[in-house]
């Protein structure tokens, strides 16, 4: 139908997928990247702060699709792997189902409690008008959102990553020129960056759609016996709901810390705001090489390819790790520079935060690149509930130590900041002492 990662050298094979999934989500934080170097440039430090803390919130909701995304899109690989069509159509029935309604719920609950919401993340008063008109906007995405990466998924189930990325890296440009038409020629503030973001996700998500609609017609063409059965949903949930967990725990967490960035005010908040971006940007390829990986263990564990599982595991440590190490050189070296390019070189207090969090994270990528191959293997192999509990470690301490840490005098926010790699490394500790305890060749075999 289109590519199997279950034939051909492991190192190509896996490089070739996972690359255009690479540069696809590199293309997709342009989204946000737009967003932020835009408003911090033209609407200054407080607008800044604003929109870097309404994007720690739209994170933790597009997570939540993104993890259903991510758990069909496994059993998707499964299904391919078996090469099992009846299978795999009714599994993208109850998928798109299950997605769509509990984006249309997610949405109308932003709309409803956005004042509540505003009020919990503790955000200081004079940003709560910028925040308000920034959310109520980006709220309206939500349906591109879901659109795009239940498509985006489909598609590299089935061994395509490439048009996924076609179709981001013209939302993406799209974004970033009405962005600049908004908010510095019409001066709409933030309100005119969310519309930018929006308008874009919407291309993205429907161009997909109709891609994908137009080129595997076999996949919706009516057939006996093809119906939405809850058997199926059932076993989208079981593999959606513990991945779609994993990540709203994930970003629950940040969120977390976001509203502790909040207590320090808005210059902690602007420098957070930057070098989040650069942060995320930075480790991005490693995380989606993780979502690649687990394609790629996916389609083998259906086929029963132990041997290429083994092997790929040993190729993805290596290709992972040695790009880690390069990328926390580069972020070190050039976290100033960096942070200049979304601040105005005279707010010299929240480039040399920001400087200061880039350099204590951007240290410490390899744990965070093993972190998500950790993910990756156990949701592939059918035991999202461990990529669950690797989360809970992570994010779980991560959270804990940053309000033990910032309340120490000598520390603040620099405590926030060390928080996040302890939790990476307790996190990796106990992922690996799981799969070598529970012997390895005995549950990858299994099933």
């Amino acid at each position: 139908m289109d590519h199997e990662l279950t034939h051909g050298p492991v190192m190509r094979t896996m490089l070739r997928f996972a690359i255009p999934m690479i540069l696809g989500n590199l293309l997709q934080q342009c989204y946000n990247i737009a967003d932020t170097m835009i408003v911090g440039r033209f609407l200054g430090a407080q607008a800044l702060a604003a929109v870097g803390s309404a994007f720690t919130l739209m994170t933790f909701l597009t997570s939540i699709v993104l993890g259903l995304a991510m758990g069909s899109g496994t059993v998707f690989s499964i299904r391919f792997g078996q090469k099992d069509l009846h299978g795999l159509k009714e599994g993208i029935l109850a998928s798109f189902v299950l997605l769509c309604g509990v984006t249309l719920v997610l949405n109308l609950a932003m709309v409803c409690g956005i004042d509540w919401i505003i009020a919990v993340l503790q955000t200081p008063v004079e940003l709560r008008v910028l925040m308000y008109d920034y959310l109520i906007v980006i709220f309206s995405g939500m349906i591109g959102i879901f659109l795009y990466n239940f498509f985006a998924s489909l598609l590299r189930s089935l061994g395509n990553s490439v048009v996924p990325l076609g179709f981001l890296a013209i939302s993406a440009l799209l974004n970033i020129g009405l962005d600049l038409f908004f908010v510095a020629v019409l001066n709409r503030g933030v309100a005119g960056a969310a519309e930018a973001t929006v308008i874009s996700q919407y291309v993205s998500g429907l161009g997909l759609a109709l891609y994908t609609l137009i080129r595997f017609p076999q996949l919706w063409k009516r057939e006996a016996g093809i119906r939405l059965r809850w058997s199926r949903i059932r076993e989208i949930t079981g593999f959606s709901a513990l991945t779609c967990l994993q990540q709203s725990i994930m970003n629950l967490g940040i969120l977390a810390v976001q509203g502790l960035v909040n207590r320090f005010g808005t210059t902690i908040m602007a420098a957070f705001a930057a070098a989040v971006k650069i942060d995320a940007f930075a480790y991005l390829p490693v995380q989606d090489f993780g979502n690649a990986f687990s394609i790629f263990i996916a389609q083998n564990y259906g086929a029963g390819k132990q041997a290429r599982i083994q092997q790929g595991i040993r190729v993805a440590i290596a290709v992972s790790m040695g790009f880690s190490l390069v990328i926390s050189a580069l972020v070190f070296v050039f976290a100033r520079p960096l942070m200049m390019l979304f601040v105005d070189a005279s707010q010299s207090a929240v480039i040399a935060e920001g400087v200061r969090y880039c350099r204590i994270e951007g240290s410490f990528y390899c744990l965070i690149g093993l972190l998500f191959l950790l993910y990756g293997l156990y949701r592939a192999l059918g035991k999202p509930g461990m990529s669950v509990v690797l989360t809970i470690i992570s994010l779980g301490l991560r959270v804990i130590l940053a309000y033990g840490l910032s309340s120490v005098p000598s520390l603040g926010a620099t405590g926030i900041w060390w928080s996040i790699p302890i939790g990476w490394l307790l996190a990796d500790a106990a992922g690996i002492a799981y799969y070598f305890i529970r012997e390895r060749k005995s549950w990858i075999s299994a099933g």
